[in-house]
């Protein structure tokens, strides 16, 4: 790997501002930021990164790669949390397996677009389709986890007096109603999949409306980045401390797991013929976990479950993994399969 690209990954801006909030926590500072404002920046960062997308999708349609990369995304969601659960199964119950195979089986919103703010500073060419990919993994891992803890966990489900099982659904173990509404339409999928649709609306009706969101959705987003891995540095040096119980197996996974799926995600995105730029965002988008959709879903309807588990081990080992090290070791690893194949 060329160890410049790491360099330079770890000097970008967003990135030093992710190892200042390290620092803060570490150091015992009292920075701390407003409860709103991570929440806000987020919302902001989905509902940017969604539109732009859907003004490239908008432009690129469904033809030529798109259709089968979009469709090789959804595959993996649902494929990636299965052989998740069965190496987690050697070591944790079934609850907390299945909640962690739904976290490594979707995606992290903010690693792909640290991911894009790398490409830019290499200068590398990505199709804004890719954030249909990106929209629509989120939700198969949450859906497929739960059904793990259905098909596989259901034996440890004990009866409430009143019939009824921990979840609420009489003999069934699961409100699915509730599983496919919190898969479907929680805040974060809602809103990059309206993004998507209302980016890809606003471009069929020509530049103008894209122009009039470019100094919102460009202008002012490594800055809503960097203010937003500021807090990511914070929360995650926070969760380090949980992971003293999790113990070697599952810090081992928190990276072993990304890497694996990230050579798979290569191998993947060679055969669909794509570029450079996009190959790695494919990458990124396996080798990615959830830390703020699926541990929602996974809190309401799998109580039994440790948060500081599966939430620890995405934000605390795989989300500073991927961002500082990672990114930069894909693109070298999708350049190597580029060269040699």
């Amino acid at each position: 790997m060329d160890t410049s690209l790491v360099l330079q990954n770890l000097l970008s801006p967003p990135v030093l501002f992710f190892f200042l909030g390290v620092l803060a926590v570490l150091v015992r500072s009292d920075l701390e930021i407003p409860a709103p404002l991570p929440k806000l920046f987020s919302l902001y960062l989905l509902l940017a990164i969604g539109f732009k997308g859907g003004v490239e999708l908008q432009h690129s349609g469904l033809g030529g790669q798109v259709l089968p990369t979009i469709l090789a995304a959804v595959a993996m969601s649902l494929v990636v949390p299965l052989y998740s659960f069965l190496v987690l199964r050697l070591k944790f119950d079934g609850f907390n397996a299945a909640a962690m195979a739904a976290t490594y089986g979707s995606i992290s919103a903010v690693t792909f677009i640290t991911a894009e703010s790398f490409l830019d500073t290499q200068q590398v060419g990505f199709d804004g389709f890719m954030v249909a990919a990106l929209a629509l993994m989120e939700s198969p891992a949450i859906i497929v986890g739960l059904l793990l803890v259905k098909l596989a966990a259901a034996p440890q489900l004990r009866p409430s007096p009143a019939g009824t099982t921990a979840h609420g659904a009489a003999g069934s173990g699961m409100n699915w109603r509730l599983v496919l509404h919190e898969a479907l339409l929680n805040g974060s999928v809602l809103l990059i999949v309206g993004s998507l649709l209302i980016g890809a609306l606003v471009a069929s009706q020509g530049q103008a409306g894209v122009e009039k969101m470019l100094p919102f959705t460009d202008q002012l987003f490594y800055g809503a980045l960097s203010f937003f891995l500021l807090d990511m540095g914070m929360v995650a040096a926070q969760r380090l401390r949980d992971l003293r119980d999790a113990g070697a197996f599952l810090i081992g996974f928190s990276i072993l797991m990304p890497l694996f799926n990230a050579g798979v995600g290569a191998g993947i995105a060679h055969l669909l013929g794509l570029g450079p730029g996009n190959a790695l965002l494919f990458v990124v988008l396996l080798a990615s976990a959830s830390y703020i959709a699926v541990p929602a879903a996974m809190r309401m309807t799998v109580p039994e479950a440790n948060p500081s588990l599966y939430i620890s081990s995405a934000l605390g080992v795989t989300f500073p993994f991927n961002i500082i090290v990672g990114i930069p070791l894909y693109m070298a690893m999708v350049r190597a399969l580029e060269a040699h194949l």
